[in-house]
């Protein structure tokens, strides 16, 4: 059974992240993904068998087995650790990558760095270190993002944008000024690729030219539709003015399928990740269709991940086998062939 452990005050947030995600009903209220507006269109006459489907891809120089990235999701707390493992063993079977959630917590707690460990048992998957990046502006810089990566000896290095969650919890670092200029330095300083993810409020086409004139190697676009962390810090606000705020931005944000193809049609060279209430394999291939590189996915893995690595394993097999499936019946053998010309939209 999953405990929810006692552990200092550092990572008092974390857990409750943690357990709020698992407990509540954090879905943005009326705001989707808009991936439902868009149609995969039928092949009845494929001329392909199931088998032929391949689902491998490249993404950051590594070879995956299937475009999908299990998304950040904890860490920080000795809760998380078994959560961190049951992921990365699944990872590690099915040969899709996987990032850690933001590892501030172990920067500043060298206890805490076991709950984002899985080297050990994920020795050949992708692996994502995660620092906010407005961290860059509190004292952190180059060193501490190579010490992020190093902890976890991990392949590339995710900067997370979140700017409304900073501006919603008590006491978060706000201040966003001359940001650019730092992620600049340290993708032109790290030895291994820098990726930009939004958290769940989609990355507009400014956001991700800036992004990409600085260096930056991959944008996770993190679209709203899924969760909204607008509705997950209002649960661990106390004061009711503070609530009424947070209760203000339950729809903020760009939706998955827009955040997509904007920033394909911005910076169509850089790799999009596309995430953000993706639920399924069909919401995968649409986001491929409309632009993306690989997906990535985050709650629909995290109960699982409480329960067992097998649980995991079988929901991510579910999701390749729906990826294949909904290629197959689009006439597409590769990813290569996912393109706009096999959607449609109403």
């Amino acid at each position: 059974m999953f405990q929810w452990y006692n552990s200092d005050m550092h990572s008092q947030r974390k857990r409750d992240h943690l357990k709020i995600c698992l407990e509540e009903d954090v879905a943005f209220r009326s705001v989707s993904t808009g991936l439902e507006h868009y149609y995969l269109i039928h092949q009845a006459l494929p001329e392909l068998a199931l088998d032929d489907i391949d689902l491998s891809c490249y993404f950051l120089g590594r070879h995956l087995q299937a475009p999908l990235l299990i998304s950040a999701m904890t860490g920080g707390t000795p809760s998380a650790e078994m959560v961190n493992r049951n992921l990365a063993v699944a990872a590690q079977a099915t040969g899709v990558a996987m990032s850690v959630g933001s590892q501030r917590a172990a920067l500043d707690g060298e206890h805490l760095v076991a709950t984002y460990t899985v080297r050990d048992i994920a020795p050949d998957i992708l692996l994502l270190a995660n620092l906010g990046a407005v961290q860059l502006n509190y004292e952190y810089g180059v060193d501490e993002c190579r010490q992020a990566v190093e902890m976890i000896q991990a392949d590339a290095l995710i900067l997370h944008l979140n700017p409304l969650q900073e501006c919603l919890q008590s006491g978060g670092n706000t201040n966003f000024r001359g940001l650019l200029k730092k992620i600049e330095t340290v993708c032109s300083k790290l030895s291994v690729p820098v990726v930009a993810k939004e958290v769940g409020w989609g990355l507009s086409a400014q956001a991700a030219r800036m992004l990409a004139d600085a260096g930056i190697s991959a944008l996770d676009i993190a679209g709203a539709g899924g969760t909204s962390w607008a509705e997950v810090e209002k649960f661990r606000i106390g004061e009711d003015s503070q609530r009424r705020v947070a209760e203000s931005f339950s729809d903020w944000g760009i939706p998955t399928a827009d955040s997509i193809r904007w920033v394909k049609e911005t910076v169509p060279d850089i790799p999009i990740v596309a995430s953000g209430g993706i639920r399924t394999g069909v919401e995968i291939v649409k986001s491929l269709c409309l632009g993306a590189r690989i997906c990535g996915m985050a709650i629909p893995l995290l109960k699982p991940a409480t329960i067992s690595n097998g649980q995991v394993l079988e929901r991510l097999e579910e999701i390749r086998l729906e990826i294949r499936i909904a290629m197959l019946c689009s006439g597409a053998r590769t990813l290569e062939q996912l393109d706009n010309s096999r959607l449609y939209s109403n």
